[in-house]
């Protein structure tokens, strides 16, 4: 059976990039914003420059054959994921997945909070791919550079926030209760209230329980609503609700990444609006919102059952 390894080149590997790369540009050359002819005329300088990015390559170990190839650059505490390729001989074996999966390990390694890439909108297999990783759609497009007669579309996955799941209550609940009002009207995080309300809200496709995740535990949550109505046109909006961070990583600006997120996810689903409500007491949260450009346009009213 067939034994491939996921290998990093190291930097005086640039002969092998370069062969491995050219040849990925002449088999797909409507997957990559560069071209064969460019690149095929590159100095040895130049491979051995583009060394200093992360480059992974599927080697496989009897044949000693390069059968895949996948690049990470990282800028602002983003990884950008380039040049995806799986070679026509290898494909249908699930290379693609492991040469992925082993780029957002390499990015989450190095410490970064996004993902990102962008797939031609033609390449279902790719869109395939990167939608069962957990990427997502930003809403940004462009003309392919190499051709522009193609689209392209931008693609994020979070290494920080991601959707809840049933192991996550207890530590949701527990923040819930963590200041003075929560404290008067939560109960034990284990109560199986809480674990019902959960699987309401996850198999809703309107409603999204979302965490926030560092070292392997929660440390702040959101609830992403997606209302219709008839007013501005029809038009969806997004009612952001219970937005909690862990005591111990208040003052860290994970609240303001946490609401930017969501308002990216609200965007790319194409919602017009994006609304929230804070109780009147939480003034340091208004002004956190007020930062944000929210705009304390109406008066809130509840009533209690």
């Amino acid at each position: 059976m067939q034994e491939i390894d996921i290998v990093r080149l190291n930097a005086d590997e640039g002969e092998r990039l370069r062969d491995i790369r050219l040849r990925a540009l002449l088999d797909s050359p409507d997957a990559f914003a560069s071209t064969h002819d460019k690149e095929s005329a590159f100095p040895p300088e130049k491979w051995a420059e583009r060394l200093s990015s992360t480059w992974l390559v599927a080697a496989d170990q009897d044949t000693k054959a390069d059968l895949g190839l996948a690049c990470v650059l990282f800028e602002h505490g983003r990884g950008h994921l380039v040049s995806m390729w799986v070679a026509p001989e290898a494909r249908g074996r699930g290379l693609g997945a492991r040469l992925l999966d082993a780029a957002v390990d390499v990015a989450r390694a190095a410490g970064a909070e996004e993902v990102e890439l962008w797939a031609v909108d033609r390449n279902l297999a790719a869109r395939a791919l990167y939608a069962s990783r957990g990427f997502l759609p930003s809403g940004q497009v462009m003309a392919l550079p190499s051709n522009p007669e193609l689209m392209e579309s931008h693609y994020v996955l979070s290494l920080l926030f991601r959707r809840a799941r049933a192991q996550d209550v207890p530590a949701i609940v527990a923040m819930l209760a963590d200041d003075p009002l929560g404290a008067a009207r939560e109960g034990d995080p284990n109560d199986e209230r809480y674990l019902a309300a959960f699987e309401r809200i996850d198999t809703d496709p309107y409603d999204e329980l979302i965490v926030a995740e560092r070292d392997g535990k929660v440390v702040g949550t959101m609830q992403l609503t997606y209302l219709a109505g008839l007013s501005r046109l029809g038009a969806e909006r997004c009612q952001i609700e219970a937005v909690r961070v862990s005591a111990a990583h208040r003052g860290e600006g994970l609240g303001r990444k946490m609401i930017a997120w969501g308002i990216d996810r609200a965007r790319a689903r194409g919602c017009a609006m994006v609304q929230l409500t804070s109780d009147k007491s939480r003034t340091d949260a208004h002004r956190f919102y007020d930062s944000l450009g929210f705009v304390a346009s109406h008066e809130g009213y509840k009533l209690a059952l």
